[in-house]
């Protein structure tokens, strides 16, 4: 089973949210097993290049492929959550969005200065909560070790705001 593969199992859906977005849905992704599996592997492949000790995953999609590629390369997994969401104290970095502002936060004892991390999500789009949750990692004296992504939209740009952090994605529109 090849990228292409992944590709080709990822649905749009017209106007959704909102009119003029064309949304890309990876449920039938995660309801076809082999190809979940394949995935998983392919991420983990990628992320292990880059030794990370431990991996971010960013709300909510990104748990989906955080937590099976923690468990598959035996790391421990950290959750980027929005505000309000984590029950023990944190730290927390507001970013710019088109219309308004938001905010990434962490536990404060998540990250341990000087050790590397992957950050992972489904999707990459604007770039904004990706670089978020960078920033914030580094702000906690942590390192990124590489931004990993099922999902590219190229014509967005997205990883223009990572900088020089390694990415990885899998497939691009």
């Amino acid at each position: 089973m090849s990228v292409a593969a992944i590709r080709e199992v990822i649905r749009d859906i017209p106007d959704f949210p909102k009119p003029g977005i064309v949304f890309k849905d990876i449920t039938p992704l995660l309801a076809n097993a082999r190809l979940f599996a394949r995935t998983i592997e392919l991420l983990a492949e990628r992320i292990a290049a880059h030794e990370p000790h431990g991996i971010v995953a960013i709300e909510s999609r990104g748990f989906l492929f955080g937590a099976p590629v923690a468990h598959k390369l035996g790391l421990p997994l950290y959750l980027a959550r929005k505000p309000g969401k984590l029950p023990y104290k944190t730290v927390g970095v507001t970013y710019d969005l088109e219309y308004g502002s938001d905010r990434m936060e962490l536990h404060t004892d998540a990250i341990e200065p000087g050790k590397s991390y992957a950050i992972v999500d489904d999707l990459i789009a604007t770039g904004g909560t990706a670089a978020a949750t960078a920033d914030l990692v580094e702000l906690q004296r942590g390192q990124v070790a590489c931004c990993v992504f099922v999902i590219e939209l190229t014509f967005l740009g997205g990883i223009q705001r990572l900088g020089k952090r390694p990415v990885e994605t899998l497939v691009q529109y």
